[in-house]
């Protein structure tokens, strides 16, 4: 069963109150508020009910002997606690919003800051979009769980308590046939609350597959558009976004259904317990039953329904709260983060690389590097070439720590790179990949990424070092010219030039270039050459390339083939050997001649 899967299914049937707690320990910053918060929800639930009482006395005692004076007063008492219930139902609705906002704030800032400490492996098996779902959506169905759900929920329940404990005190015979019609909501209720369980969990769930279908297709609609499949995917997302639409229209059915009923039993009591009263209070000597106590009664029938019908609804909405709490939770509870517990942080790094006996596989045993073994002295530039598939990529990744190895070792000076600081070992690292990734933000943030340590100086002194300050001032703004999404509005060269001074802002010890000259014109290709070169005195260099003609001048080259080290040696020895190697550069000068 995949992720995927085990979402639909894991929805919860009940209120899990682990996860509940979880929650909560959001919300000991704000314990203060939140403690005023439950004083406010008692002082509700008390208040509500004694309205009915007040006017009870009212219409028994001044409005029946003719006392205006006394009526004036309890209208006015009656005005006061109208006043004070309003401005404690505003105060408890405004605090319960805003700590659910605030809470949601910090649940974001901790999910996000956890996601970008999680390993590569986590993103090669999740989508991008369930990941959005989760970060925006799932967190925000947080907040009706403080504004709409809890703190209103135990409102209801408070409300419901006192108001049964008055009925059962001023006439249990009234109290009794008043709740005559409960057990029809409490059935109608119950089948409501079960119905739209499921169809918000269909809805959730309808919500993040629309989310990773959209985010997926837009990121590759270059895809789409070449293969001219704008018609097909087009029908798909008809599709997904049709299963979500019939997941809120049922949801929208139930609660049409639902709350007419509710309706009509709730005036089914009333209309019943006015049949009673008003026999009742005709003979009301023998009976007890006054007018005033009858209109107590409709209010208190009128006051404890409401409360069950929301109690519904705020239970699922409590409900979704948790299952998007307990999405959330999974997500931070995974531990597929990068462990930096490395202290070491060098003040200068001298460059020397060591694999030793290296395995790594991403997925249980199926190893793309298998006992992978070499040596690089600080100032050399050793070359890895081979095959699609062949593990070049992997030993950058590997090197970077993007990714763990199952055995053997990585060492630079001596010391294991799980020993690093892991900010301190990536910024002695600059990479360049053949796949340029570009913000939608200015030239200068997509260099330095926000990082106040670097200055303007430091960016166009690295321009100045891979040749692209020329191109960087004929832009508009130059440094602050907004390069779109993923550098829509440059070139692939100039994307590749942004990448280099990205690399070399820190003045990094170790270079690796990643197939960096692969989708670039020969032009750009001999200015990134010259650069290069530059870039590499002082430094220790591992190259990627496709183009053999980049890497001839190699201290040594690596040929990798299924994960192994094939041949190894300069790149006039290899061809003397007339193996792997030499096969690959008889085939691309017969592809260059």
């Amino acid at each position: 069963m995949n992720d995927v899967e085990k979402e639909q299914v894991s929805s919860g049937n009940i209120i899990d109150f682990k996860v509940l707690r979880r929650i909560m320990k959001f919300v000991q910053p704000y314990k203060g508020r939140f403690y005023f918060l439950i004083f406010l929800t008692l002082a509700i639930g008390i208040l509500t009910p004694i309205r009915p009482v007040l006017i009870q006395w009212t219409l028994d005692n001044p409005v029946a002997d003719g006392d205006y004076n006394t009526m004036l007063t309890m209208m006015l008492v009656l005005f006061g606690l109208l006043l004070v219930q309003s401005v404690a139902q505003y105060v408890h609705t405004y605090l319960s919003g805003w700590m659910g906002q605030q809470v949601i704030r910090d649940i974001r800032t901790q999910l996000y800051q956890h996601l970008v400490n999680l390993r590569l492996r986590f993103f090669d098996k999740t989508p991008i979009g369930r990941l959005v779902t989760r970060t925006i959506s799932d967190v925000e169905t947080l907040a009706d769980v403080f504004s709409e759900g809890l703190a209103a929920m135990v409102s209801d329940l408070l409300q419901l308590i006192f108001i049964l404990s008055f009925m059962f005190y001023e006439d249990w015979r009234l109290a009794l046939l008043s709740l005559a019609t409960v057990p029809l909501l409490m059935i109608s209720t119950y089948v409501f609350k079960e119905k739209i369980k499921v169809a918000f969990n269909d809805v959730r769930n309808a919500v993040a597959n629309l989310n990773t279908f959209v985010q997926e297709h837009l990121t590759g609609m270059n895809v789409v558009q070449i293969f001219a499949s704008e018609q097909r995917e087009f029908e798909k997302f008809k599709t997904i976004n049709e299963e979500h639409r019939q997941a809120n229209l049922r949801s929208v059915l139930y609660y049409s259904i639902y709350f007419p009923v509710a309706e009509i039993i709730a005036a089914a009591g009333i209309g019943l317990m006015v049949w009673y009263g008003a026999k009742g209070a005709i003979n009301v000597e023998e009976t007890g039953i006054t007018i005033g106590k009858l209109i107590a009664f409709i209010m208190y029938i009128q006051m404890f329904f409401r409360p069950i019908r929301m109690i519904a609804d705020r239970y699922n909405t409590l409900q979704m709260g948790i299952v998007s709490s307990s999405r959330i939770i999974n997500l931070l509870d995974n531990d597929e983060h990068v462990q930096d517990t490395g202290t070491h942080k060098p003040e200068h790094i001298q460059g020397e690389v060591k694999f030793d006996h290296v395995w790594f596989a991403y997925n249980g045993e199926e190893y793309v590097l298998k006992d992978v073994n070499f040596e690089v002295k600080p100032g050399e530039m050793i070359a890895l070439v081979g095959a699609t598939g062949a593990g070049k990529s992997s030993i950058i990744n590997l090197l970077n720590r993007f990714y763990e190895i199952n055995k053997g070792s990585i060492t630079i000076d001596g010391e294991d790179i799980r020993a690093y600081d892991l900010g301190h070992l990536r910024k002695n690292i600059g990479v360049v990949l053949q796949d340029v990734f570009l913000f939608s933000d200015t030239i200068m943030n997509n260099i330095t990424l926000g990082s106040p340590e670097v200055t303007e100086e430091m960016v166009w002194h690295a321009a100045d070092l891979v040749g692209a300050r020329k191109f960087i001032k004929k832009l508009p703004g130059q440094l602050s010219y907004n390069v779109m999404e993923r550098g829509a509005t440059l070139s692939v060269g100039q994307r590749q030039l942004i990448s280099f001074i990205r690399a070399m802002v820190y003045d990094p010890k170790i270079l690796v270039l990643d197939e960096a000259t692969s989708s670039v014109d020969s032009e750009t290709e001999r200015m990134i050459q010259r650069a290069i070169e530059k870039m590499m005195k002082g430094r220790t260099s591992i190259v990627i390339a496709h183009r053999l003609s980049t890497i001839q001048k190699a201290d040594k080259i690596l040929v990798l083939d299924m994960g192994e080290i094939r041949e190894s040696g300069k790149h006039e020895e290899l061809l003397a050997q007339e193996g792997y190697y030499a096969q690959l550069h008889k085939m691309q000068y017969k592809e260059f001649a």
